[in-house]
């Protein structure tokens, strides 16, 4: 018998909307594991939450219930690694990272074993507060040396960041949701797709890089651009690290002006990535960031956190306006 899992009660309501929702990376997981039987995966009592609760229907004997305790899970799974297993951790990202710091830079990081993590629940999407928001997880996993950051912008990604994941000889940070729609069959996308970055809309007035839940949110803001002649380039970045920085000097110098969008810090995530590279290129094109300001948020609904710290279409619509006019 599974472990009471908390977050079974909390996923519905607080967390994803409804039960019934695709599970893109439990599929992506099992399919995996279906592949290669080295593939075994480790949870923090949040099976469903985590979609995991596939893995352990079809794969009882290669998932590992490690209670609420991810920095001891760091340490099984790098043990794991070391002796042939491909390991997948699962829990909130939050706790995925921040609370096992120094497990993922001394087990993972370091000695560059061969674990992933898939934190769920990124930046402001959940009613529990400060204390489930994964609002610097990008910033931490980041500046550590080795490590990989990936996320889906859209239900197309998940699988192809999976097998990216699963591919790399070595840590590997998925920066995880879960979708409310399936993935389009008609929309293929590889893992050098989500490695490279794509273009999901055309223009050259100016450019969006977005990721994660603000993807869908710079596809809104440039279809309002668009009823005002501006033309904006939209690039879903699914690698935050190693960053295709051939991507973003390419669109600053073709666009002239650079937006960032994510659901995460302006402190240390995407904006950071993107600033360093243009200026390390001599780029010095206009340029803003869109996110959360340097500052905690209350629980609340997704729409409404986006609203209230400046994560909306209208903030990113506006941000593009502010530097088209000097």
């Amino acid at each position: 018998m599974d472990t009471l899992d908390v977050g079974d009660f909390a996923s519905p309501v607080n967390v994803y909307g409804n039960a019934n929702m695709p599970s893109l990376y439990g599929e992506a997981i099992v399919r995996l594991a279906e592949a290669d039987a080295r593939v075994v995966c480790l949870g923090a009592d949040l099976t469903a939450s985590t979609e995991t609760n596939l893995f352990q229907d079809r794969f009882p004997d290669r998932l590992f219930h490690m209670g609420i305790a991810e920095a001891n899970m760091v340490g099984a799974a790098a043990g794991m690694a070391r002796s042939g297993d491909i390991p997948f951790l699962h829990s909130f990202s939050v706790f995925a990272t921040r609370r096992c710091y120094d497990q993922i830079a001394m087990q993972m990081a370091y000695p560059r074993t061969n674990v992933k993590i898939a934190g769920f629940m990124p930046g402001l999407s959940t009613l529990l507060g400060v204390s489930h928001q994964a609002i610097d997880d990008v910033a931490l996993i980041r500046a550590l040396p080795n490590m990989m950051v990936m996320e889906p912008g859209l239900p197309e990604d998940v699988h192809a960041i999976v097998q990216a994941a699963y591919l790399m000889t070595g840590p590997v940070y998925m920066r995880m949701r879960r979708f409310e729609n399936p993935a389009n069959p008609s929309i293929p996308v590889s893992a050098n797709d989500v490695l490279k970055g794509r273009i999901l809309r055309e223009g050259n007035d100016v450019a969006i890089l977005t990721s994660g839940m603000m993807v869908d949110v710079s596809l809104q803001a440039a279809e309002a651009l668009a009823s005002t002649g501006v033309e904006a380039r939209v690039i879903n970045i699914c690698t935050l690290k190693p960053l295709n920085e051939d991507i973003v000097t390419t669109a600053a110098k073709e666009c002239g002006a650079v937006v960032t969008a994510e659901n995460h810090s302006i402190i240390g995530g995407l904006g950071s990535a993107v600033a360093e590279t243009l200026m390390e290129a001599g780029l010095t094109v206009p340029f803003k960031r869109v996110g959360i300001a340097d500052t905690f948020a209350e629980g609340g609904s997704t729409p409404y956190l986006f609203q209230k710290y400046g994560l909306s279409a209208a903030a990113v619509e506006n941000a593009a306006k502010s530097l088209l006019a000097g």
